[in-house]
């Protein structure tokens, strides 16, 4: 007969030699480059980087909605867009049949979900991997180095919101500010 521990889920009872339950690293939809187009586009107007078994393609999330736009559909697409990063796959029909392609996809879906939170500092990003057939032969590993190599990168080479005004230097900051007509002194009274 299988003896089974019963496993308590309050934190306060947990004794201190037991490890703090991990969180659990996910690829939702929300995070998943789905559409055609969307594709079409990183590829047209995106950056690219090269490493030994991969192609990664990204670009930074376009525009926000704008106010009185005809179509509130397209402006709550816009507005999802702004939330985070979306990783897309391409696998195409010269890297092996269907069961091959679809054991690439697996083995790269793992390694983002392991590795998109080095994303999260980035903003915006749509970033498509394109990968060679060697990735199916590969050490699970290399390949999750190598992804998490590529999304570094990535996050280092997009300008995220929140660093823009700390990158400023103090002359753009002054004329900023000079030319902002709420900060304007009133001296011609």
């Amino acid at each position: 007969m299988l003896e089974c521990e019963q496993v308590s889920a309050d934190a306060s009872k947990r004794s201190a030699d037991e490890p703090a339950p991990k969180a659990r690293a996910t690829f939702p939809r929300t995070a998943r480059l789905l559409k055609h187009s969307d594709f079409d586009l990183v590829y047209r107007q995106g950056r690219r980087h090269f490493s030994p078994h991969m192609t990664v393609f990204y670009l930074p999330q376009a525009g926000t909605a704008t106010p009185g736009s005809a179509s509130p559909l397209k402006d709550m697409r816009i507005a999802h867009k702004e939330k985070g990063p979306r990783i897309g796959f391409t696998v195409g029909r010269m890297l092996g049949g269907a069961v091959e392609r679809n054991r690439i996809k697996r083995r790269l879906r793992e390694a983002v979900r392991l590795r998109l939170g080095l994303l999260v500092n980035a903003g915006a990003v749509d970033v498509v991997i394109n990968p060679k057939k060697s990735v199916l032969t590969l050490e699970f590993s290399v390949v999750l180095e190598e992804v998490g190599r590529a999304l570094e990168t990535i996050a280092k080479r997009l300008p995220h919101p929140s660093n823009e005004k700390k990158n400023e230097t103090p002359t753009e900051t002054k004329s900023k500010a000079a030319n902002d007509p709420e900060n304007e002194t009133r001296n011609d009274k």
